[in-house]
């Protein structure tokens, strides 16, 4: 018989054993050519669990987001905990023009919509992504007013939701819980770090286990959840980098962002790269590549991939960059380099 108790909990496995049935002893790297060779373990072409795989499957079409800023700020900002925020931060990098907290939600949304309609003409259906800061750093009174102006609009099915681990409560979730019963409702946080010291050095001002308590409380009400992580912050290792993937991967989460460090003039972290240069493992796009494939041959394979990479506009840069290489085309690199060494997401996953 498959043995369940290891597995039992993957993608794979169970299709695995709806397949081949009960009379087949086999692991689960094993499993995959057998299954897929073509198809892969995911459903779709990709050798990796992907966003937009994940939407079609749920809502049968394209979702698009549209971002919004609510005017909100961070407790390592304001003075709560800290000044100045993260040491790497600077909003202004990918903030899309419609983007503006001197509208209202309402408008921002329907901004957003025209602004994808353009775009992406097959959308229908968008998630609101409170993105900037820490989306529920606020009284619950004033979060609900914000998120229910974004649900009125047309066309709106859910909400994507970006804040800090130590900027939610029991109150904010179990009403978020009530929510997610008509809307689809995520909570994305930003991780960023397993390490302490990594944390405190870009003045996150929390601790990789406040992360994890979180998302666990999160998860436990049957909310979906994100996380954020970032690879090249100053003092990691390569193999310390590597190593996390072990920690990450036993979090219930449900999608998970992945960015290489880039340093963004006007922060904290820019002045401090040019005095420390030697403190920062930036990669070039090859050693990315590299190194994200063997990540996510080690990450679980529940999880799903938002992104392998960020994006900052050339003229945001204080550091080396990529050129204008896309978001689209680094998957087409790693799904190229994927296919060239017959690997996938989770291939060497051990829970």
């Amino acid at each position: 018989m498959i043995q369940m108790s290891a597995y039992g909990s993957s993608v794979w496995f169970k299709r695995m054993v709806q397949a081949y049935g009960s009379s087949v002893r086999l692991d689960h790297t094993s499993l995959f050519p057998y299954f897929c060779p073509m198809n892969y373990l995911f459903g779709t072409k990709h050798r990796f669990n992907s966003y937009s795989g994940y939407f079609k499957k749920t809502f049968g079409e394209r979702v698009q987001k549209i971002t919004v800023d609510a005017g909100f700020t961070c407790p390592n900002r304001d003075g709560t905990l800290a000044r100045d925020g993260c040491t790497y931060c600077n909003n202004d990098a990918f903030n899309p023009s419609y983007c503006n907290p001197q509208k209202s939600v309402a408008q921002q949304v329907a901004e957003g919509i025209e602004f994808h309609k353009v775009r992406y003409r097959r959308a229908s259906r968008y998630l609101v992504y409170f993105q900037p800061y820490s989306n529920t750093y606020a009284p619950l009174e004033k979060l609900k007013n914000l998120y229910e102006q974004a649900l009125r609009q047309e066309g709106v099915v859910g909400l994507v939701i970006g804040t800090r681990p130590d900027c939610v409560d029991e109150e904010k979730l179990d009403w978020l819980q009530q929510l997610s019963e008509k809307y689809y409702i995520i909570v994305e946080y930003g991780v960023e770090s397993i390490y302490n010291t990594t944390l405190e050095r870009i003045n996150r001002q929390h601790t990789f286990e406040q992360s994890a308590e979180a998302i666990e409380n999160t998860a436990r009400r049957g909310l979906h959840v994100g996380a954020h992580f970032i690879f090249g912050l100053p003092g990691e290792s390569h193999e310390m980098m590597m190593d996390s993937v072990k920690q990450v991967s036993q979090l219930p989460l449900t999608t998970i962002k992945f960015h290489q460090l880039q340093i963004v003039t006007g922060t904290a972290m820019a002045i401090d790269y040019q005095k420390h240069q030697e403190d920062y493992p930036l990669f070039s796009f090859e050693e990315y590549i590299d190194f994200i494939i063997q990540y996510t041959e080690r990450l679980n394979p529940d999880f799903i991939i938002e992104r392998f990479a960020g994006e900052v506009p050339p003229r945001y840069l204080a550091g080396p960059g990529w050129g204008l290489i896309r978001n689209d085309q680094i998957n087409i690199a790693i799904e190229k380099e994927m296919e060239k060494r017959d690997t996938w997401q989770g291939k060497y996953y051990k829970p």
